[in-house]
């Protein structure tokens, strides 16, 4: 498709193809008249298993007489689901001939590509932009601006702004026409060549996949492809599958070509695997005729996974190789063949978990029954992008290291630990929920009535594959496990443990601390700015900014979204004072400092139906707002609790906090029925210290101790944290201190080390069972409220009030619609990434609670929270629920 209205360099009239003019795939015989400049050939698994070549590429043609100037053109991509604008561009330049052809480079998959090197490109070379192997949209365009795509069929009738031809492949949802067929998989080593040269507006019909791949670039250089390798000779004796699998880690078969037998296990025909488990019949159970070695394989085959079904009893040749480190059979077509003799059936094999490096080994890919085994999610972050839940055998998620070991050699040795016990729990296929623009498929093993949060119980009802791949040890369903198919194919049930934590526990007193990250709570708004960028839904609708200066919502529908969660957790929390970290710094703005501040007082009133909050003001002495970050830490409180005692104190001029939020001071003093209680007064300071994901200077490097980076600054600023403090007790006049807030460092590390070490006694460490913060499935407390030795006498009980941590990302506001189920409620649940924490203390003599000001509490019994059944450490940034990539995949 190419619009000639919009190409000045081209003639009004066009002329048929010369009978001697070569294209890569055969010679062309003509094209429509409208016909200037052409995607001819696109190549996207470069790189891959199996590549011809190292690098993705779009091939151009010109079948015009007349040479066309691709000056301040572009090749653009957008995802097969993408509805926004294109996510990648590589700008041209140069001219092709009339005749001729353009080689533009795409990026190459694998640290170490498969393939031969392409003829050198005319555009595009070191270019990041990664056209996706097996289903997409790419664009030719004759502007560098990211062109604007309608979602359907894209030719010269239904005109798209800029665009000069358009190939979908796949499932793209935007195509000529129809969209192409594009290879079966990433491994898949064909091209999508236009047939003759020929574009009538219809990729199904224009384009098929070929195995003959022909880069040719402006010079009418071609790549040498490689010459093929012979045909491997067809094996005419059976090998068990525990012959081919071996006692190693690795088959001692690689490269072989080899026949076997067993019963389908398990069948992919969707999803992505590509592929099915077969296993020896009669195998698994109590009885292990083949110590060491496993019974099962993966057979690897797109062109025979539709052949096959659960149970069936067949003989398959394939050649045997690694991917990943998991041992397959490649299956070419008419490998597959039925048996007639029936097959003893495959029994379920029980292990005990954690199994070791060997044990696993010796049962890849076999059926298991995990039920008769306790397991628990310790991690949930990619169900929401991969369908994936991590699981810990036993009754507890995993720690994370430095919660419960020394950084070094004790927390390295509680990381392999940790290592060996996790299972991922997948779904039986490689889908990322979260390619750009947002999900296009409701998520598996998760719904708004079943959150699978991190510590619920989890109960398996069916067997499961054992298989390795994306470097991790995987339980997979015996088939694609989708939303709609869940009845019948999820393997397992999970404890919903929600009603557990409806409401926080009583920790008595009659006054109440809390400390809350509100996870970037802006009432600036992306859209208020021009160069914004956002992240946005799956329908393309903005919902959270995307490292912009604001770093929050997006726009004021979204914002409200986030604040009823925040407001239902804080007035939920119903402490006398909390201290707030990931608050707006509105000064930053230009405007009043308190002004985000004030706004959340005033949400918080509607909802409570009463002057029930009020905030601690900015003090007089404060930085210059240059000099300070985004995000500010700040107090709010129940005036009918307590009082403020003077304004409060932000330490200032420390260069230990050159790269964190200054910590702010406020004193209180508790109130009775007739006022304040004279003596209770105490201080709360309020810290959020330097994150762990990045570092530079001396200590600050991620040494691998488990304390990730910044560890030096955050110990510096520790230390100055205790001498603010200690300059507060004497201008304060109490040695009654609170240091509150989200420290970025667990319970073990070094920073945490210098607080206790001045006399302060971590609260949090009284909540047993619990923690506030969820990360690369271990659980831990960056949160924190420590007590000076004389507050620490106050103290009635502890809360960590697991409301957020344990809970899915896909809850949060900034994943609104990010699929065709609505996840988000207005309510608590998953209101931020932290859990709040919630301390007790009884001041002066114990008296009935003030009405109106803390209802629901009441004196303590001086003793924590007994047992119960983790911003990411890279705080301050801004993505919507910041975290991790898939660790599996």
């Amino acid at each position: 498709m190419t619009f000639s209205s919009r190409l000045t360099a081209v003639g009004a009239s066009m002329a048929l193809l010369s009978a001697t003019l070569v294209v890569p795939a055969q010679a062309a015989t003509a094209a429509p008249d409208t016909d200037a400049v052409i995607i001819n050939e696109a190549y996207t698994n470069g790189g891959s298993a199996n590549a011809v070549f190292t690098h993705k590429f779009v091939e151009l043609y010109n079948p015009s007489d007349a040479d066309v100037s691709l000056d301040g053109w572009s090749i653009q991509y957008r995802s097969s689901g993408g509805t926004g604008d294109p996510t990648g561009v590589i700008e041209l330049s140069g001219t092709i001939k009339a005749g001729g052809h353009y080689l533009v480079q795409g990026n190459a998959n694998g640290n170490e590509p498969n393939g031969a090197a392409l003829p050198v490109a005319d555009a595009g070379i070191g270019t990041s932009v990664a056209f996706a192997g097996t289903n997409g949209t790419i664009v030719l365009a004759n502007q560098t601006e990211r062109v604007s795509l309608p979602v359907g069929s894209v030719t010269a009738e239904t005109e798209a702004a800029g665009v000069v031809d358009l190939l979908g492949y796949g499932t793209s949802n935007t195509f000529e026409t129809a969209a192409a067929t594009g290879p079966s998989a990433n491994n898949d080593p064909k091209s999508m060549t236009r047939t003759d040269g020929v574009d009538t507006d219809d990729n199904s019909a224009d384009f098929a996949a070929t195995g003959t791949v022909t880069p040719t670039n402006a010079a009418g250089e071609t790549g040498a492809v490689p010459d093929p390798e012979p045909e491997p000779e067809q094996p005419t004796e059976l090998t068990s599958i525990a012959e081919i699998q071996g006692t190693g880690a690795a088959s001692e078969m690689i490269g072989q070509n080899v026949m076997t037998q067993g019963v389908v296990t398990a069948v992919y025909s969707t999803g992505g695997f590509n592929g099915y488990y077969l296993q020896t019949a009669d195998s698994g159970g109590d009885d292990d005729s083949t110590p060491g070695a496993s019974d099962a394989i993966f057979i690897y085959s797109a062109d025979t996974v539709g052949e096959v079904t659960l149970g069936d009893h067949v003989q398959v040749v394939g050649e045997v190789s690694e991917y990943y480190g998991g041992t397959q059979l490649t299956v070419r077509a008419g490998g597959v063949e039925q048996l007639d003799e029936a097959a003893e059936a495959v029994k379920p094999t029980v292990l005990e978990f954690p199994a070791d490096e060997e044990t696993k080994e010796a049962h890849e890919g076999m059926l298991l029954d995990p039920s008769g085994l306790e397991w628990t999610i310790t991690d949930n972050y990619d169900v929401n992008a991969y369908g994936s839940l991590g699981l810990a055998p036993g009754a507890d998620p995993l720690p994370n290291p430095t919660s419960v070991a020394n950084p070094g050699a004790e927390a390295q040795a509680v990381m392999a630990e940790n290592a060996e016990k996790l299972i991922v729990l997948d779904d039986g296929a490689s889908t990322n929920f979260m390619r750009s623009p947002g999900n296009q498929n409701k998520l598996p093993y998760l719904n708004i009535d079943d959150p699978v949060r991190v510590g619920s119980a989890v109960t398996f009802t069916d067997p499961v594959i054992l298989d390795y791949r994306y470097d991790a040890w995987n339980f997979q369903p015996t088939q694609h496990l989708t939303h709609e198919n869940a009845e019948e194919v999820q393997p397992a049930t999970f404890e919903n443990t929600r009603e557990a934590e409806a409401t926080p526990e009583d920790v008595g007193g009659n006054v109440q601390l809390a400390s809350f990250n509100v996870l970037n709570y802006f009432t600036t708004l992306g859209d208020e700015f021009e160069d914004c960028d956002a992240y946005e839904d799956h329908e393309g609708n903005p919902i959270a900014t995307d490292y912009c200066d604001p770093r929050g919502a997006y726009n004021e529908e979204n914002f409200l979204r986030q604040q009823e969660k925040i407001v239902a957790a804080i007035n939920g929390l119903d402490a006398s004072v909390v201290a707030l970290e990931e608050i707006e710094n509105a000064a930053k703005f230009g405007k009043d400092r308190d002004e985000s501040l004030a706004a959340l007082v005033q949400a918080l009133n509607a909802e409570a139906g009463s002057e029930k909050w009020a905030y601690a003001a900015s003090p007089a002495e404060r930085p210059a707002a240059a000099d300070e970050d985004y995000i500010r830490n700040a107090f709010i409180y129940q005036p009918a609790a307590v009082e403020t005692v003077g304004e409060s104190t932000i330490l200032t001029g420390d260069p230990a906090f050159g790269n964190a939020r200054e910590p702010l001071a406020q004193t209180f003093r508790a109130l009775g029925e007739d006022g304040g209680i004279e003596g209770t007064e105490f201080v709360a300071i309020t810290n959020h210290f330097k994150s762990k994901g990045s570092g530079s200077g001396a200590g600050n490097e991620d040494s691998g101790d488990g304390q990730g980076n910044s560890n030096a600054d955050r110990v510096a600023q520790a230390e100055s944290l205790v001498d603010f403090a200690e300059d507060l007790k004497d201008s304060e006049d109490t040695d009654r201190v609170f240091l509150m807030g989200d420290f970025n460092a667990y319970e073990k590390e070094d920073p945490i080390k210098v607080l206790e070490a001045a006399g302060y006694v971590s609260q949090g460490a009284k909540a047993e069972g619990e923690y506030s913060y969820a990360y690369d499935a271990g659980v831990g407390s960056l949160d924190g409220i420590f007590a000076s030795g004389s507050a620490d006498e106050t103290v009635t009980g502890t809360d960590i009030w697991m409301i957020n941590a344990n809970e899915s990302v896909a809850m949060e506001y900034s994943r609104y619609n990010y699929t065709p189920e609505q996840l988000y409620a207005p309510d608590q649940w998953r209101s931020s990434d932290h859990n709040p924490i919630l301390v007790g203390v009884q001041l002066g003599d114990a008296e009935e609670p003030v009405e109106d000001g803390n209802p629901n509490k009441g004196p303590g019994n001086n003793s924590g929270k007994g047992p119960k059944k983790g911003e990411h450490p890279v705080h301050g940034g801004n993505h919507p629920g910041q975290g991790k990539g898939n660790p599996w995949k």
